[in-house]
């Protein structure tokens, strides 16, 4: 067991182009020095595609796909977890917006499914519908890494406290919420809802975030803004890092256990738990 973690947050402004997303993800990885110490790169939701124009068909992915092997030789090579914060992934015969872990040994597994689907309207906007795609996720995902209990969530999630609540109840030392959030929302709730996140269930906080003006790489004119502002939250609730809002950045840190130890000993909250989940 580590007492501490080095993280990388990955922001991403993904395109409707697998090849053109995945160098995107190659050059991001590459601008982590190899002896950072880096166990953990982080990508946002929809990081090998996006699509830009509402209601077109999204391309399924396979845990087969040559994609993930060639991020699997970079994993091995750099002695690291890619977490790819989600993609649209074909399990059986249904499509889920789902994030994928690569190991630092190649391995490709998914064990987290996004719950709840972003059903919209914004006041003025054309509204959203991801459940015209993707089937809901059943529940909560954890893996670990070096002895750190890393718990999984994606974009909409954030808003259901009750899928947090599960996991304080673990507890969990990291809680990943990839996003692709929309500006609008991104300015009244991110910075609110990614705190509240750690506060309550006393862990960091890592969200990777899409970023910026994405445009179709079909011939289209088409395109759509993304609030970015990837941020890690402490476990206190302090903003450890923030990234700016317009363009693909990495930024790497490093997590404390002891820093969590000291608020759970603060505020003994998981003692002080008097309402039992069912």
């Amino acid at each position: 067991m580590s007492p501490e973690l080095k993280i990388a947050v990955c922001q991403m402004t993904s395109v409707d182009d697998v090849r053109l997303c995945l160098e995107q993800m190659e050059s991001l990885i590459a601008r982590v020095p190899e002896d950072s110490g880096v166990r953990l790169f982080l990508f946002p939701e929809n990081c090998l595609y996006l699509r830009i124009r509402e209601g077109e068909s999204i391309p399924p992915f396979s845990l087969e796909d040559q994609v993930f092997r060639d991020l699997s030789v970079i994993a091995k090579k750099r002695k690291a977890f890619l977490h790819l914060g989600s993609v649209p992934l074909l399990i059986g015969d249904l499509l889920y917006n789902s994030s994928v872990i690569i190991t630092d040994q190649g391995k490709i597994e998914s064990n987290y499914q996004k719950v709840h689907l972003f059903d919209i309207q914004l006041s003025g906007q054309a509204s959203i519908r991801e459940s015209d795609v993707f089937k809901h996720g059943m529940g909560p995902g954890i893996f670990s890494i070096d002895g750190w209990k890393i718990a999984q969530s994606i974009c909409y999630d954030v808003r259901f406290a009750e899928l947090y609540s599960q996991y304080a109840r673990e507890p969990v030392d990291l809680i990943l919420i990839p996003s692709a959030f929309l500006v609008k929302t991104g300015e009244a709730h991110w910075e609110i809802l990614l705190r509240a996140r750690a506060i309550e269930s006393q862990c960091y906080v890592a969200a990777s975030a899409q970023a910026g003006r994405h445009h179709s790489q079909r011939g289209e004119t088409v395109s759509r803004e993304t609030y970015g502002n990837s941020m890690v939250v402490e476990p206190w609730g302090g903003v450890l890092a923030r990234l700016d809002g317009e363009r693909p950045q990495t930024h790497f840190c490093t997590l404390s256990k002891v820093k969590i130890e000291t608020v759970r000993n603060q505020i003994p909250m998981a003692q002080h738990r008097r309402i039992s989940l069912k």
